[in-house]
């Protein structure tokens, strides 16, 4: 990224054998079109998928999706967390240090805010996109937003603004231009047609704002002890749960566990506990039949006793939102089935 850093830096020859070269291999007749699906992605390594997920519900513009995000650190590093180059861009989204000091941040809790940390720079470059496509709505430039965003990652919004739009080919041996061709060619590769983009969530309120939310991590891995209200995150192992074939797996498993993930979708206009039990424990003065479930209420599950063990969103015609179990993903799933049916408590609504 910052082509004006990288340019005064790399030839104009090198430039255009590289676009020649990544032209013939990715770029198609024409531009990808405009997709409302934000949750779905395919054809990412496992490790990116959750990060860019997060990138992507963290963001209040549409326009970034997935695949978008999906699309872009493919041109930038072909998903090399340990990329570098000799401009001094750095890690899967190719940061310069400059730009890292304004985005970077500790986005997955290991202790250290860096480029080339998967979390860390996916989440940076979705915030810095965010922030480009809210300048490229209101600049009324005439063209995509997201492409406008593309050439200011690319180039720096100085660029996009001296140009009134995407820098033309004549601009820096048409790296920008080619780079923002390339992206928006190749977004379709990345778009999904699995089950993250068949839940459609309609209305708006507490109930169905949660569950859509949550809804962007559909596909997401279970992780016991997992994620928080900022997202998916590693989990711990406590001598019963956590562990998939004789092995501690939630300790290396980037995802949520059945509450966190419904503490998420919440998260921050209600702000719930963390556990199911203490979720049904601050909801359960109010009481919701099934007969009138909505979408977004929560669903409970206890053992014999009484125990409160599992906790899932409803997401509509008898299914729920739920993240089930160690080696199972965010799903939907029907209601009567997601659960031991003998196991049902009740609901409520948040």
């Amino acid at each position: 990224m910052n082509t004006i850093v990288k340019g005064a830096l790399l030839t104009v020859a090198g430039v255009a054998a590289l676009v020649m070269v990544l032209i013939a291999g990715l770029l198609g007749s024409a531009d990808a079109d405009m997709t409302d699906d934000q949750g779905g992605v395919q054809g990412v390594p496992p490790e990116y998928e959750p990060w860019i997920l997060k990138a992507v519900a963290e963001c209040r513009h549409p326009e970034l999706t997935a695949a978008l995000v999906a699309a872009q650190i493919q041109q930038e590093s072909g998903f090399n967390a340990g990329a570098g180059s000799h401009a001094g861009a750095q890690g899967p989204a190719q940061f310069v240090p400059g730009t890292w000091a304004t985005w970077g941040q500790d986005a997955d809790a290991n202790g250290r805010t860096d480029p080339h940390d998967i979390g860390d720079a996916v989440i940076a470059q979705g915030r810095l996109m965010c922030s480009l496509l809210g300048s490229a709505k209101e600049s009324r430039y005439r063209d995509d937003p997201r492409r406008l965003a593309l050439a200011g990652y690319n180039a720096g919004w100085g660029a996009v603004q001296r140009f009134g739009g995407v820098p033309p080919v004549s601009f820096s041996g048409g790296e920008t231009y080619h780079y923002v061709r390339i992206i928006m060619a190749s977004m379709k590769r990345f778009e999904a047609a699995g089950p993250a983009s068949t839940l459609a969530v309609h209305g708006s309120g507490r109930g169905p704002d949660a569950l859509r939310r949550a809804a962007h991590f559909i596909g997401t891995p279970y992780s016991y002890g997992g994620g928080t209200p900022n997202g998916p995150g590693t989990g711990f192992c406590d001598g019963t749960n956590g562990y998939a074939n004789g092995r501690c797996s939630a300790e290396s498993t980037v995802g949520f566990d059945c509450s966190s993930l419904v503490q998420y979708g919440y998260w921050p206009d209600v702000q719930l506990p963390r556990t199911a039990a203490a979720q049904y424990n601050a909801t359960s003065d109010r009481p919701v039949t099934r007969g009138n479930l909505k979408p977004g209420d929560l669903v409970f599950w206890a053992d014999r006793s009484g125990f409160i063990y599992h906790v899932a969103l409803y997401a509509g015609e008898g299914r729920v939102l739920h993240a089930p179990r160690t080696g199972r993903d965010v799903q939907v799933q029907p209601l009567d089935t997601a659960m031991p049916t003998t196991d049902y408590h009740g609901a409520t609504r948040a």
